[in-house]
């Protein structure tokens, strides 16, 4: 395995961090927008109005995005083992 294979596999995990990620983070994102949008036009400074919702939001985002997220780090998985099996045979 030489340097440019381990780059390689450096640079999959990171993107399939990012897919991963970044569905549930642009939905907190946007929720808290909301809810900030929704305190300043109402005035209400209510801390757990703040909480309450995003953790609520992001429990059903994880429930519903889960397979998705299951199914790309089980590609990547499938993939790195892949790699791992070439490398021991070709040594």
């Amino acid at each position: 395995m030489n340097f440019a294979e381990v780059v390689d596999i450096g640079q999959t995990a990171l993107s399939t961090t990012i897919v991963i990620a970044v569905p549930v983070m642009a939905i907190a994102m946007a929720t808290g927008l909301l809810i900030a949008l929704f305190q300043a036009l109402t005035q209400i400074q209510e801390m757990t109005l703040t909480f309450v919702p995003k953790i609520v939001v992001i429990m059903m985002s994880l429930i519903v995005l889960l397979p998705f997220m299951v199914s790309t780090l089980l590609g990547f998985a499938e993939g790195l083992y892949d790699r791992i099996a070439a490398f021991g045979l070709a040594v």
